[in-house]
C-alpha cells in the first residue's frame, strides 16, 4: 500500500487542532466584537456613494445591472459547469468547481464570522428581482460574493484561454485582461446600484478574490496531480470535507450562507471523487473537444439532452436515500439530531446547551465530537447532511455517471 504523502497527513489533524484551539477560546464572537464595529461604521458611511450611484437609475440599467449579477452568480455557474466538463474541458471544470466551492467557503465564512449589516437606510432602493437575490438579501454583506467570485472565476478562465493558446499576441492578452477587469467594475457597480452592497462590500470582496486567485494559480497544478493520480484521494477528500462541516464560524444570526458552503462542499467531495475514478477513461486531456470533429454542435447538444434530466434524477435519488439513511445511522451512533426543514418529525427542538452544562459521561465518540462543535444546539441538524449527500450525488453524476451514459449511447 503507497504511503500518505506528508502534506495530506498534516492537513487533517491541523483542522482538528483549529477546531479545538477555536471552540475553546470562542474566537468567533472575539473576533467579531473587533471587527464588526469598524465595517459597520465603514457601511452607514457608504450610504451617501450609494444614493449617488442610484441617482443614475433607470429601467435599462436595473435590467442590465439584474442581469449581470444573475449570469455571475452561483446558480448560473452551478448550471453552467456541468456543460464545461461535457464540452471536453474537464481540466477546466473540475478546476472552476473546487475554486467556486473555496470561494464560497472563504467568503461565506467571513461573512459569518463578521455579521456585519448591508447597507440599509429608507432612501435606498434595493432592486430584488430573482429567488437568487431574495436569498442572498439574507446574507450579511462582508465581502460581497458576486465581486468575489468574478475576479477569481473570470480570472482563472481569462489563465486558462492565454495558456491553452500558446499562438496569443500580446494584443490579444492585453484584450482578454481588459475584458476581465471591466466585468469586474460592472459587477461591483451593479451591486451597490442594486442596493445590495456598500463599497466596503464590493472592495473587500474585489481584494479577497485577488488574494484567492493568486493563491490558487499557484497551488492549482499540484491540486490537479494529486485529483488525478494522487493516493488515497477519496479518503482524504471525505475526510476534508466533513471537518469543513464544522470548521465554520457560528454567525450572529441565522443566514442561508452555511447552506450555501455545505452545498459546493458536497459538490467539490462529488467532483474529486468522481473525476479519481474516471479521469482515464472521461477526463484526460485527449478527450474530444467541442467544435472539433469528434463533437460537433448536434452531439453536444444531444449530451445536454441526455445529461441534465439524469443529473436532476440523480440529485432526487440522492436526497430521498440521506432522508431515510441519516437520521437512522445518527441514530445508531448515539448523534442527536433535529431536522429544521427535510423531515418534520424530526422538527421539534433539541436541548440548548447552556455554559453550565457538562457532557455526559457515558456517551460514544461521535456524540462527544458532536457535542463538543455543536456549542448553541447541542445536536446536529440532520439537514445538514441531507443537503451535502445530494449535491455530491448530483456531482459525481456530472463526471462518472453521466460520461458512462455518453460512451454507452456513443455520443
Amino acid at each position: 500500500m503507497e504511503a500518505m504523502p506528508c502534506w495530506q497527513f498534516l492537513v487533517l489533524p491541523a483542522i482538528v487542532c483549529w477546531l479545538f484551539i477555536s471552540t475553546s477560546l470562542s474566537l468567533t464572537p472575539k473576533l467579531r466584537s473587533l471587527i464588526q464595529p469598524w465595517v459597520t461604521r465603514r457601511v452607514h458611511g457608504d450610504i451617501p456613494i450609494i444614493l449617488l450611484i442610484q441617482r443614475y437609475q433607470n429601467g435599462f440599467l436595473d435590467t442590465f445591472f439584474t442581469g449581470l449579477s444573475f449570469i455571475v452568480s452561483v446558480p448560473f455557474y452551478t448550471a453552467f459547469l456541468p456543460l464545461v466538463f461535457w464540452s471536453g474541458h474537464s481540466k477546466l471544470g473540475r478546476q472552476m468547481t473546487l475554486l467556486l466551492a473555496f470561494c464560497d467557503y472563504v467568503g461565506n465564512s467571513l461573512k459569518d464570522l463578521v455579521s456585519a449589516p448591508r447597507p440599509t437606510s429608507p432612501a435606498i432602493r434595493k432592486i430584488i428581482s430573482t429567488k437568487d437575490e431574495k436569498e442572498n438579501a439574507l446574507e450579511y454583506g462582508l465581502p460581497s460574493s458576486h465581486a468575489l467570485n468574478t475576479v477569481c472565476l473570470s480570472g482563472y478562465m481569462a489563465y486558462y484561454a492565454l495558456s491553452d493558446n500558446n499562438e496569443a499576441g500580446v494584443s490579444f492578452k492585453l484584450l482578454v485582461v481588459l475584458l476581465v477587469l471591466v466585468l469586474v467594475g460592472l459587477i461591483g457597480v451593479g451591486r451597490i446600484y442594486l442596493g445590495m452592497h456598500s463599497l466596503i462590500d464590493v472592495s473587500g470582496g474585489v481584494f479577497l478574490g485577488v488574494a484567492i486567485l493568486g493563491l490558487w494559480l499557484s497551488v492549482h497544478g499540484v491540486l490537479d496531480a494529486f485529483i488525478v493520480s494522487g493516493h488515497h484521494v477519496a479518503a482524504f477528500w471525505s475526510g476534508l470535507a466533513f471537518l469543513l462541516l464544522f470548521a465554520y464560524p457560528e454567525p450572529e444570526y441565522p443566514t442561508p450562507s452555511f447552506e450555501f458552503h455545505t452545498s459546493f462542499n458536497g459538490v467539490a467531495l462529488g467532483i474529486v471523487c468522481g473525476v479519481q475514478q474516471t479521469y482515464h477513461e472521461f477526463h484526460h486531456e485527449g478527450v474530444p473537444r467541442i467544435f472539433t470533429q469528434h463533437l460537433g454542435l448536434m452531439t453536444f447538444l444531444e449530451r445536454i439532452l441526455v445529461g441534465l434530466p439524469t443529473i436532476l434524477f440523480v440529485k432526487f435519488c440522492s436526497k430521498a436515500l440521506a432522508k431515510w439513511l441519516l437520521p437512522i445511522l445518527c441514530t445508531i451512533l448515539g448523534i442527536p439530531v433535529k431536522s429544521s426543514y427535510y423531515i418534520p418529525l424530526l422538527k421539534t427542538n433539541c436541548k440548548t446547551k447552556s455554559d453550565g452544562d457538562n457532557m455526559p459521561s457515558s456517551v460514544g465518540y461521535f456524540e462527544r465530537f458532536f457535542w463538543y462543535f455543536q456549542p448553541q444546539h447541542g445536536c446536529f441538524d440532520v439537514d445538514t447532511g441531507i443537503r451535502f449527500l445530494q449535491y455530491a450525488g448530483l456531482a459525481w453524476s456530472v463526471v462518472d455517471l453521466v460520461p458512462s451514459l455518453f460512451s454507452l449511447l456513443k455520443l
